[in-house]
């Protein structure tokens, strides 16, 4: 989850510039690049700005799908900087793959998006004010209002196959909101993936992983290096919880990656990580939303 500790990671990373350890993980993983992040074909899309009314007011979201044919539904949940440009390009890279996808403003109670100047920065200290405030609104009934709406309206919409069940993306703190939404739609949501989440399994009665046995999903869970570091037992937890529940998941620390990494307008974005990331997330939609 971004908070100082990711700050901090952020500047020493900035200023240390590239270890020789690192040269030789990227001169490996780029090799596989190719293999991993190859989308078969790409479609032409239509992209539209949508609002979509739910229990707490009309949620401004971008939606973007091929041009012709019903298509598997797809949610994206932001990173705590909100619906922007380099979500927009996600969604639609997505979308060229074959997916109908709804990138949404997780903001939407407080500020139609962007919420921040593009460009903003999570290391600046004003930046960092107004989001973590935002922050705040995202109650766990809240989480479960939006989950309920936006897969509402992808159901309803021509572009939408709705034989086949839909999936969700978070990333940082979309990754709890995701997990939530796969217990709150059970029967309709079959795939989960979270990029550099924060907050999976934590102490409180509220956690997202004690919700893993109502879950009927799979799920590709990728972590920052920082982020395992900081909280090593979390991934043994999740994949416990995983396997006594029965469910398909991969869990996996991405060597280098610090948090952010997957997001191309981050200051530690990775492009070979994001990219291996990105091949896994096709995978996991390619069997499970089929």
């Amino acid at each position: 989850m971004c908070d100082e500790h990711t700050v901090n990671d952020n500047k020493q990373h900035l200023q240390t510039g590239i270890t020789r350890r690192r040269f030789n993980h990227l001169a490996v993983a780029a090799a596989l690049v190719a293999i991993f992040s190859s989308e078969a074909s790409v479609q032409t899309v239509i992209e539209t700005e949508v609002v979509i009314p739910t229990l707490n007011g009309e949620a401004d979201c971008y939606f973007v799908h091929p041009t012709s044919g019903s298509h598997a539904g797809v949610v994206i949940w932001p990173d705590i900087l909100g619906l922007r440009s380099t979500f927009r390009a996600l969604g639609r890279r997505l979308a060229e793959a074959g997916y109908s996808v709804l990138v949404v403003n997780p903001f939407y109670r407080s500020a139609p998006a962007p919420v921040v100047p593009e460009g903003a920065s999570f290391q600046d200290p004003d930046v960092r004010s107004v989001v973590m405030a935002l922050r705040e609104e995202l109650t766990v009934d809240a989480q479960r209002v939006d989950a309920r709406a936006f897969v509402a309206y992808l159901d309803a919409h021509p572009a939408v196959d709705t034989r086949r069940r839909v999936g969700v993306m978070g990333y940082c703190m979309g990754g709890p909101i995701v997990m939530r939404a796969a217990a709150e739609l059970p029967e309709r949501i079959g795939a989960v993936a979270s990029f550099h989440g924060g907050g999976l399994a934590t102490a409180e009665e509220d956690s997202p992983h004690l919700l893993i046995p109502t879950m009927a999903a799979d799920f590709l869970i990728a972590v920052a290096e920082n982020d395992h570091e900081r909280a090593p037992a979390v991934n043994d937890i999740l994949r416990n919880a995983f396997v006594e529940s029965n469910l398909k998941a991969e869990v996996e620390v991405y060597e280098g990656a610090l948090h952010g990494w997957c997001v191309p307008d981050s200051p530690v974005y990775d492009k070979v990580q994001a990219e291996r990331a990105w091949g896994r997330l096709l995978m996991l939609f390619e069997k499970a939303l089929a």
